[in-house]
């Protein structure tokens, strides 16, 4: 929490958005549950390497859904009321996911 700002945010999903992110939340949650069973049966590491990059690419692919949305919504919305809070923000967050 940057300044104590993110404690009461909220954003209103459409029906849609909001079952495409979980969908793809349960994928990923998938996923990861398949990597832990891969580490308990002592699956090859390789292949075990190979199923962390899909997670992270199925990761990647939700950021930038979710992003993209931001983008759309909450961002133009400041610009178009002549605020600039959420551009400056989502350039902190780029920075921060380009690491």
């Amino acid at each position: 929490m940057e300044n104590g700002h993110n404690c009461c945010r909220t954003k209103q999903r459409s029906e849609k958005e909001s079952k495409d992110l979980i969908h793809r939340l349960n994928r990923i949650e998938g996923q990861i549950r398949g990597i832990r069973g891969m580490v308990e049966q002592d699956a090859y590491c390789i292949d075990i390497v190979n199923q962390v990059a899909a997670a992270n690419a199925a990761l990647n692919s939700f950021n930038k859904l979710l992003l993209s949305e931001h983008i759309r919504t909450c961002v133009t919305e400041d610009i178009r009321n002549g605020q600039d809070g959420k551009m400056d923000e989502l350039v902190r967050t780029i920075q921060k996911l380009m690491k």
